[in-house]
């Protein structure tokens, strides 16, 4: 069922997003080589608890870390450790959630370690596209088929895969909630959507093929052909003006972007 938040409801979520941008933030320029994914998730955990809020991914459904640290041809939610030293040249996802105030926040980006190849930085560069590209079709009265073609058009005009596996949810309460938000399908297709909606986009674009693997942890995914993988993701909600508003991404206008 699809939870329609009102204006109170969003303006507290945009909060919890306002925090989580800012914790993104500093993790960004944390990665650097020699640096583990365990000392990513534990300055995560860190911040947002100084933040008063709790991560939201910390064991959910028996996850064990505060953040999803995904490398090279991990797509999503790959486990942090002392053992994965981040090296020169590797493209890293970083995906956070957080829970203030009982509202959720989610949020993901791919950044390279130190000097990394044209052809990744133009994935990471694609993959962002492919999230402003399906955001502004997230009005009231369009459809769920139209983002997502959108998505798709872009990553695959580019020659790259989308994985189909993996989507883009609802969120609010809870962090994943209805609907489904694929990243692949056909304009005028699927859930109209309305005032009130806010939901997690979240391209996962492959170098390669879109087919994907799970590690014996059960957690992390793969692209099958073990091609680099980009991940770019902002929870929005579609504002009582129908159009939709970047939730963890402050003070963003529109008119700006489109320029």
């Amino acid at each position: 069922m699809i939870s329609l938040k009102n204006p109170d409801q969003i303006a507290k979520m945009r909060v919890a997003g306002a925090l989580l941008y800012e914790v993104l933030q500093q993790l960004r320029e944390m990665v650097k080589p020699g640096v583990s994914t365990a000392e990513l998730d534990a300055r995560a955990e860190e911040l947002i608890r100084k933040g008063h809020a709790i991560p939201s991914f910390l064991n959910y459904e028996g996850y064990p870390a505060s953040i999803c640290a995904s490398v090279d041809d991990a797509v999503v939610h790959g486990i942090p450790s002392k053992k994965q030293v981040l090296k020169e040249g590797q493209i890293i996802s970083i995906d956070c959630g957080l829970i203030l105030d009982g509202w959720q926040a989610d949020s993901a980006f791919t950044v390279g370690v130190g000097e990394i190849s044209p052809e990744a930085q133009h994935l990471i560069d694609v993959t962002e596209q492919c999230f402003w590209e399906g955001a502004r079709q997230a009005v009231a009265g369009n459809r769920l088929g139209d983002l997502g073609h959108a998505v798709q058009t872009l990553a695959e005009a580019n020659g790259f895969g989308v994985v189909r596996d993996l989507t883009g949810h609802g969120i609010g309460r809870e962090m994943h909630e209805d609907p489904a938000v694929y990243n692949f399908g056909t304009p005028g297709r699927g859930l109209r959507m309305r005032k009130g909606m806010t939901i997690a986009i979240e391209p996962m674009i492959s170098a390669g093929d879109w087919r994907v693997t799970v590690d014996d942890d059960q957690w992390c995914y793969r692209t099958r052909d073990r091609s680099l993988c980009s991940h770019y993701e902002h929870t929005i909600a579609i504002n009582e003006e129908g159009l939709p508003e970047i939730l963890t991404l402050p003070g963003f206008v529109w008119e700006q972007k489109e320029d």
